[in-house]
């Protein structure tokens, strides 16, 4: 259990430098482990309402879209934003951007800009709503990356349907 603590809170690293100041936070953290778990699971089930509630808001009429838009972008940055408390920001930052997260990493945060402003600029409900069905798509794919040969399984799982 020890192990575990320590990689999740990015303690396990052996090239730590410190040099950055995301990484000097982070080691400047007083939060105990217990308090870090509590944190991330503030922050993912708060996520996971805003998405819900941003769902079961979308069918009223006049600003329905907009509101989903809105609360369905927070929900999935809350998510995402709710692990920093396990691995610290700087780790969870190096992990977002490794080579096999960083094709969903991209594709999620413009697919959550371009909800935004399809909902707000353009006020295009099609386009809100393809977006945030891509964002969901790009959010489980990065999701999955953390879960070993998840990824494998599901490409593994289409092949044979198609």
């Amino acid at each position: 259990m020890d192990k575990l603590k320590k990689v999740l809170s990015g303690q396990d690293d052996g090239n730590a430098d410190g040099s950055g100041i995301l990484e000097r936070a982070n080691q400047a953290s007083t939060l105990s482990w217990g308090t870090r778990v509590k944190g991330f699971l503030i922050c993912f089930v708060l996520g996971v309402v805003c998405s819900i509630l941003g769902t079961c808001l979308l069918w009223v009429p006049g600003f329905g879209l907009a509101v989903f838009a809105v609360l369905y972008s927070l929900g999935n940055i809350c998510a995402l934003s709710s692990t920093m408390f396990l691995m610290g920001p700087c780790r969870q930052l190096k992990t977002m951007w490794a080579k096999e997260r960083v094709l969903a990493t991209v594709i999620m945060l413009v697919c959550l800009v371009l909800t935004l402003c399809a909902a707000f600029w353009w006020k295009n409900n099609g386009l809100a709503l393809l977006f945030c069905i891509l964002q969901f798509l790009a959010f489980t794919w990065y999701g999955l990356s953390y879960i070993p040969f998840a990824r494998d399984a599901i490409i593994k799982l289409f092949s044979l349907c198609i």
